[in-house]
C-alpha cells in the first residue's frame, strides 16, 4: 500500500504534473500567463493593464517567466552556453502578460522550475 501511495506522490509532484504532461512527442506542455518577474514578485503587478510595462521592462533586460495554472512561476530557461536572456525575452514579450501554451522540457533543480521552450502560441 505504501509502495502505491509513495508511486503517485511521485508522479503528483514532478516537474511536468504542473502542465498538461508530456505530448506523444515527449514533450511538456505548459499553460499559463508571461510575467514580468520582478513586478510581479516585487509587487504583485501583472495583467492586461500592465501589459506595456512588462514589454518596457522586457526591453530594458528585465526577465518574462510563465505563471503556470499550478501557481507556480516558471523561467524560460536555455540549453545553450551561455544563454541570451534577450533571445528567451524576444519568444515572450509578444505574449506578455497574456495566456499561453508552451512546449519544450520541463526542467528543476535547487527548487527553481523552468521550461526550455520550443514554441510559444496564445492559448
Amino acid at each position: 500500500m505504501s509502495l502505491i501511495l509513495m508511486a503517485g506522490f511521485l508522479v503528483l509532484s514532478a516537474p511536468g504534473a504542473a502542465a498538461l504532461g508530456p505530448g506523444e512527442d515527449g514533450r511538456d506542455t505548459l499553460r499559463g500567463q508571461v510575467i514580468d518577474l520582478s513586478c510581479k514578485v516585487v509587487h504583485d503587478l501583472s495583467g492586461e493593464d500592465h501589459r506595456m510595462c512588462a514589454q518596457v521592462c522586457a526591453d530594458a533586460g528585465v526577465p518574462l517567466a510563465i505563471l503556470g495554472e499550478d501557481g507556480h512561476i516558471y523561467h524560460a530557461v536555455s540549453t545553450a552556453m551561455p544563454s541570451s536572456g534577450d533571445e528567451l525575452n524576444g519568444l515572450l514579450r509578444p505574449h506578455a502578460e497574456r495566456s499561453v501554451i508552451i512546449e519544450g522540457q520541463l526542467v528543476e533543480r535547487a527548487g527553481v522550475r523552468g521550461i526550455v521552450i520550443e514554441s510559444v502560441r496564445a492559448s
